[in-house]
């Protein structure tokens, strides 16, 4: 069964997850820290600015003893000082898969991805596991090779950042997404670094037509194997939703149980990004506040939650103050993107989208 919807709306769908993916990335961005930054200390923070609930941009550090300890583009990220986005990589790999399916079409090669890589990407503008990928490109060596030698990082969150642009343009088949993704994701990483960027691709794509956020979690769970640890722990965090714990509670369970994996791996950063969704219920300011509250890779966490909420309010349902700072402008270290217009890359992803073996169909998904 299939279900269609006009191209106005899904323009401005795709529109909302780009401006979701940008604005949940410059939230997260001054407290991108995980061993520094944990949940308490957050709150602390938004405490003494007089910011909880959160419903904005964070604001100026109320105590001058907090300002070394934020990441250095603090300034740029800040409420009331934002002017346009500032340049991370959480955006770069939006904008470069965006090019590679606009330059190889949607059967794409892992090869090529990493050739993209080294032809547009800075090498000092990758990190963990895409450096090591890099490196070993600029070595010589091939996929699978890339994501294996030398690599420690191999299921750590980067590839699931790198994955909107597959639900993007694949909207409402989350089952195809979710294989575009893991053919880009395998050039860096391993396990569940690999599942992660899977079940985000397929998150996203499911999020285009499903009924509630949690359906969509559901769909994205079948494309990975339901006994990894990435799938487990999503799933643990859905049950004790589901038990009505409250959401700190939920985080405090999840992190005991996934203690000593770091706070830049994959899986309990999706239990925060999972949690901050099913406690969002579906409220754009409530989803990003509860992500990056949550801690860990708190920049790409709330991207990766904004690009969800955005895809499922769309850039019209996005409240002013998140959308507006942003100036309709992306800056990026991908090579002839920098100062790109949001809307401009909104509109590009469209015609993949439309252009795609769906020919703009969303597929409705079946329970």
């Amino acid at each position: 069964m299939s279900t269609q919807r006009t191209a106005p709306d899904l323009a401005d769908r795709l529109h909302g997850g780009w401006l979701g993916r940008i604005a949940g990335n410059m939230l997260g961005k001054p407290v991108e820290q995980g061993e520094v930054w944990t949940r308490d200390r957050i709150d602390r923070y938004l405490r003494r600015a007089a910011a909880l609930p959160l419903t904005d941009y964070l604001p100026e550090p109320a105590d001058p003893a907090e300002t070394a300890a934020l990441r250095p583009e603090w300034r740029c990220c800040v409420r009331g000082r934002i002017d346009g986005s500032c340049r991370d990589d959480d955006v770069d790999y939006a904008i470069l898969g965006l090019h590679l399916l606009e330059t190889h079409g949607f059967g794409f090669s892992t090869e090529q991805v990493g050739d993209l890589w080294l032809l547009r990407l800075p090498y000092l503008q990758t990190f963990t596991a895409e450096r090591a990928a890099y490196r070993n490109l600029a070595n010589g060596l091939k996929p699978p090779l890339t994501a294996t030698y030398d690599n420690p990082y191999q299921e750590w969150i980067g590839a699931l950042i790198r994955a909107d642009v597959y639900g993007w343009t694949c909207p409402g088949d989350p089952v195809r997404a979710a294989g575009l993704a893991r053919r880009d994701a395998v050039l860096s990483h391993t396990g569940n670094g690999v599942y992660g960027a899977m079940w985000a691709a397929a998150l996203i794509a499911a999020s285009f037509t499903a009924p509630a956020v949690r359906d969509a979690l559901e769909a994205a769970l079948r494309v990975v194997p339901a006994g990894s640890r990435l799938a487990r722990t999503v799933r643990r965090v859905a049950s004790l939703h589901e038990t009505r714990l409250p959401w700190d509670q939920t985080l405090a369970t999840v992190a005991e149980e996934t203690a000593g994996l770091g706070w830049i791996h994959t899986v309990p950063n999706a239990a925060v990004l999972t949690a901050g969704l099913l406690y969002g219920e579906d409220d754009f300011t409530r989803t990003l506040a509860l992500t990056v509250r949550g801690g860990l890779d708190t920049d790409s966490n709330g991207a990766t939650a904004g690009s969800v909420a955005g895809v499922r309010t769309g850039a019209r349902g996005i409240p002013a103050q998140w959308r507006e700072p942003l100036r309709d402008t992306v800056r990026s270290a991908v090579f002839g993107f920098d100062g790109v217009r949001i809307s401009a890359l909104a509109e590009r992803t469209l015609r993949l989208a439309t252009a795609g073996s769906h020919g703009g169909r969303l597929v409705t998904l079946s329970g």
